[in-house]
């Protein structure tokens, strides 16, 4: 049987695609990248905000439109706070709430009757992840969240905290690493609170993993400010341990913060920003940062504008503020207009562009070793142009003859210019 998994939200969603993909295969089945090849389609819900949930029903009508004769399976975020709306829309076979994720695939064959076929079965791994073109892999070590910020939905739908064994987290990089995967993306809902429930921490889990693997990167996904660890950024003396952070602010005034139930204020991320980059050059901090929070005024979001300037990131992910049924922030009072999110919004995009140019030129000059993906453009002249990533995450590419292959190798690469949507390099000889 042929499988189609899709995705939409987090990296979390990402990392739990992934263990899908290889339970399947173990099971003797195969992942397909194309819809129309698949018996099975497993979609990946998110709910993050009113139009994620949206998106979520749209996506699974649309692939039901793709493909009628296949099985569709539906989980997440999405699937588990509208249960009843999303097990009604047309095609739906069966809804896995975020509390039975991990029994998805053993739920999936058992309840819609689709047979494995040992016999045909094949080590899980290197078929499900570049399959769907990754030389990287995202891997989950905890889910749900203990904190209940007033704009999140996310900790209502996933539940409480649980923090993954640390031998477990090892032995799924180490059995990555052997099928060829080159870098491991930590995640989790609350990656800063991993080890909570299970009497251990952060920097123990990356401790351990540096020590007990040899996967050559290792890159941490989003991680709430205000956790971090006594000798966190120690770690990243370790060049495997990748030079970014994306750390959530949400907002730049310390009032806002307040009523998003925050626990950072801007004082106490400044210290963090400035202690990563004093202990590493050219590191990379991006972050989120919501406009138009309810009762924004004119003054809070100069403050956060101007906290914004003066600290500066590599890349801003901006999300104009969105009533999220279910959440306390839906309900409070001076909900802002459109007009002035839009406007908000626009000035803070022009911003977040001019400091992300302004941080890609101060790595120019520099050589870093790079990891080059599988996407690639042919161009004239017989040449290729390879993309990938640097260790601080920034977008690269390079142009090679067309019968040189650089895929899923780490080679060093010296940072020449800044092009519209990447930075063009040479490799190092």
């Amino acid at each position: 049987m042929q499988i189609h998994l899709k995705t939409l939200g987090c990296r979390l969603n990402e990392a739990e695609l992934e263990t899908w993909a290889q339970a399947f295969q173990a099971a003797g089945h195969g992942v397909t990248r194309n819809v129309a090849d698949a018996q099975l389609v497993v979609i990946n819900s998110c709910a993050v905000t009113q139009d994620a949930a949206r998106k979520s029903k749209q996506l699974i009508r649309r692939i039901h439109r793709d493909n009628p004769q296949a099985k569709l399976v539906v989980s997440g975020c999405y699937a588990t706070l509208n249960e009843t709306e999303a097990a009604e829309l047309m095609g739906v076979d069966l809804i896995v709430s975020n509390k039975d994720k991990n029994q998805l695939v053993a739920k999936t064959l058992a309840e819609l009757n689709l047979d494995s076929m040992p016999a045909m079965s094949t080590e899980p791994g290197e078929v499900s992840l570049f399959s769907r073109g990754r030389q990287r892999a995202f891997v989950k070590v905890q889910d749900g969240c203990r904190y209940r910020c007033t704009f999140c939905i996310v900790t209502v739908a996933r539940g409480e905290e649980q923090s993954r064994p640390i031998a477990d987290v090892i032995a799924e990089i180490n059995a990555l690493h052997s099928q060829g995967i080159n870098e491991a993306i930590i995640t989790g809902v609350h990656l800063g609170g991993y080890g909570g429930d299970i009497a251990s921490n952060l920097v123990e889990l990356i401790t351990e993993i540096l020590a007990k693997t040899e996967i050559p990167r290792l890159r941490l996904g989003s991680l709430e400010p205000w956790e971090l660890p006594d000798g966190f950024f120690e770690l990243f003396k370790n060049p495997r341990l990748m030079p970014h952070l994306h750390l959530p602010l949400q907002s730049g005034s310390d009032s806002v913060l307040r009523r998003m139930a925050r626990r950072c204020k801007t004082e106490e991320f400044g210290q963090i920003v400035e202690l990563a980059r004093a202990t590493i050059p050219h590191f990379n901090i991006t972050t989120d940062i919501i406009v138009g929070f309810p009762g924004e005024t004119e003054q809070e979001w100069q403050d956060s504008f101007n906290y914004i300037q003066s600290t500066g990131f590599g890349h801003i992910h901006i999300f104009s503020y969105s009533p999220r049924e279910g959440t306390k922030a839906a309900g409070l009072p001076d909900q802002i207009s459109q007009e002035i999110k839009k406007q908000r919004s626009k000035k803070l995009h022009e911003l977040a562009e001019t400091m992300k140019q302004d941080f890609v030129r101060s790595n120019l000059g520099h050589a870093m070793p790079i990891l080059w993906e599988g996407h690639t453009e042919p161009l004239a002249n017989d040449m290729t142009r390879y993309f990938g990533y640097t260790p601080n995450y920034l977008r690269v590419a390079c142009d090679v003859p067309a019968g040189c292959s650089l895929e899923n190798q780490v080679l060093s690469a010296k940072l020449i210019s800044l092009e519209k949507d990447f930075i063009s390099t040479s490799l190092e000889q």
